[in-house]
């Protein structure tokens, strides 16, 4: 699926912008201050955190297309950003709760990339279910305070606008919690993939403030919009994946000959091809068909994507040989990608069993 003029600019900018920031860094403090400095770039002169949030509250009232296109970017280089924990997650999840007052107050610095903001949901189990949230939330002096532990919060040890999922005695939630009062304890927590930022939040007797009502709704929404903004990012990284591989069998010399010229491993390399640019079209036809409730498209291309980057991650390991499992090759950050971005907004096998009870209920 062909991207449009102005969708091919905004790739254009974003790769361009990568490009004059050199290669990413690693997973060191350093790497944590390039990744500062390439996202205030990318929010001041692209305005990629206020993409997909609407013009009255400071952003630029695209879609899941636009998100699409610089997940994918993203992705190729692995760069470092809280755009698909703010911009997407916790950004859908409060748009979709229908409050004005508290979109009013709290997107604008979103948008603007001045703030970032994470959502508290998931149990340890990592299920991302709506009707599963780590914490309670219980009325008290004429507020709220929350209890419990979720886990995998993106950007969860920094984020300045902290969003909480939070079952009441009558239904879920979604609170905004101050992060720096004293029953807020944030933990970050080491992953395989050091190019994703993760945290444990911990609350004991928290004060929220109340956003929206019901909150199912909103929680459904934002993660299958954060499964279509995922499945971008894998595209790209399967494509950078690829192409590096596909150049190292062009240079490598095995047999008096480069190894690219032998008959097994380009039919290895274009069954990739053919993987990896049917991910892409499936990532962009639904992020492009994405409507009020993009619930399947969103299944297939999580499950489809997760699938697609793990082999091309692994294939990319055994081909490059022994230089594909040294600490300075980047081969390694993308088998760990792959492996963390599998598991993120549930496991491929739920998303698998979700299509087919909605299949076999027509």
């Amino acid at each position: 699926m062909s991207l449009t003029a102005e969708q091919q600019d905004l790739r254009d900018a974003v790769r361009g912008l990568l490009a004059r920031n050199g290669p990413p860094a690693d997973g060191t403090a350093d790497g944590r201050a390039d990744r500062g400095s390439r996202w205030r770039r990318l929010c001041r002169e692209v305005g990629v955190a206020g993409l997909a949030i609407p013009e009255c509250y400071g952003g630029a009232g695209a879609g899941p297309a636009e998100t699409g296109v610089v997940m994918e970017e993203l992705g190729r280089d692995l760069t470092r950003s809280p755009m698909l924990g703010s911009a997407v997650l916790a950004a859908q999840a409060l748009l979709a709760t229908g409050d004005d007052a508290a979109c009013a107050r709290l997107l604008p610095a979103i948008a603007a990339g001045s703030a970032t903001a994470a959502l508290a949901w998931t149990t340890r189990a990592g299920h991302w279910d709506s009707g599963e949230v780590a914490c309670r939330a219980r009325e008290a002096g004429g507020g709220w305070e929350l209890d419990g532990e979720a886990h995998y919060v993106l950007d969860g040890d920094t984020a300045g606008v902290l969003l909480v999922a939070a079952r009441t005695p009558d239904q879920t939630g979604l609170f905004e919690v101050d992060p720096g009062q004293d029953g807020v304890c944030r933990t970050a927590s080491p992953a395989m993939d050091m190019t994703r930022r993760l945290a444990v939040l911990r609350l004991t007797g928290a004060r929220g403030r109340r956003v929206g009502g019901d909150a199912v709704g909103a929680l459904d929404r934002a993660r299958d919009l954060a499964c279509l903004a995922l499945g971008a990012e894998q595209v790209g990284a399967a494509r950078r994946a690829l192409d590096l591989t596909v150049g190292y069998t062009m240079t490598r010399v095995q047999f008096g000959q480069v190894i690219g010229g032998f008959q097994a491993l380009r039919h290895r390399m274009a069954e990739l091809h053919v993987l990896v640019e049917s991910a892409r079209s499936l990532s962009r036809a639904a992020a492009s068909a994405a409507g009020s409730e993009p619930g399947l498209q969103a299944a297939a291309v999580k499950v489809y994507c997760s699938d697609v980057l793990t082999r091309t991650a692994a294939e990319m390991i055994q081909l490059h040989g022994a230089i594909g499992i040294t600490w300075e090759h980047p081969a390694h950050r993308y088998l760990k990608r792959a492996h963390g971005a599998r598991l993120l907004f549930g496991r491929p096998d739920r998303h698998t069993a979700a299509i087919a009870a909605s299949l076999l209920d027509r």
